[in-house]
């Protein structure tokens, strides 16, 4: 999943990414609001971490021009207003959580996992693909019942592919996904994730490598 956290206190910013990225999850980070609105109406996000006092543009400014635009991934907001008025606002103008800070990452960690399973029941819940099955609900992938066990990059992976089978996804796509948007990497990153998830599918999932143009899960015959 990838997760944009919109925060203005680096520091804070940079500790909970590093938990984000330990959890498996992508990361973009932008500091300030128009930033954030920029990036949003742009690359978009899986979920948003965001910080009520923003400068240049609030979050709750922030949220509504999410929403106006019909997007409807979950927003988690982070704020040092501890104020009832202030958790109604918050949750009144779109937000699907609410946390006052300081706040142990535990608990940060616990409140996505419960927003990505409400994420999920959006789209049917278990999904099939010839022999293999995945549950988002629970994050698995199974192959005639036998869970498959990938590791987080390697589901994010299969999950994007997946989306799209039968299409084209470029590198920068999958970079995108896996790393955050417009992150470095080593040349050979995603081969070495897209080689795991090839081996761990055997012949239950065709990946193709078109090369030049990315990669694409073929639809079974």
């Amino acid at each position: 999943m990838r997760v944009v956290i919109a925060e203005d206190n680096r520091d804070l910013s940079d500790a909970i990414a590093r938990v984000l990225r330990q959890a498996g999850h992508a990361v973009d980070q932008v500091f300030d609001g128009i930033e954030a609105d920029e990036h949003l109406a742009g690359a978009g996000a899986d979920l948003l971490i965001l910080d009520m006092n923003l400068p240049r543009l609030s979050g709750l400014e922030i949220l509504a021009s999410l929403r106006r635009r019909g997007h409807l991934d979950p927003v988690l907001i982070l704020t040092a207003r501890s104020g009832l008025s202030d958790r109604v606002a918050g949750l009144d103008a779109g937000a699907d959580d609410y946390m006052v800070k300081p706040f142990p990452m535990e608990e940060l960690l616990a409140r996505i996992r419960a927003l990505s399973r409400r994420r999920s029941q959006i789209a049917p819940t278990v999904e099939r693909l010839g022999a293999l099955e995945l549950d988002r609900g629970s994050g698995t992938l199974s192959r005639d019942g036998t869970v498959i066990d990938l590791a987080p990059r390697e589901r994010a992976l299969f999950e994007l592919l997946f989306d799209r089978v039968g299409s084209v996804v470029t590198k920068a796509q999958i970079v995108d996904t896996l790393y955050g948007h417009g992150a470095e990497v080593e040349a050979n990153a995603v081969e070495l994730v897209v080689s795991r998830l090839r081996r761990k599918l055997g012949d239950a999932g065709a990946i193709r490598t078109l090369r030049g143009l990315g990669y694409l899960l073929e639809r079974p015959a």
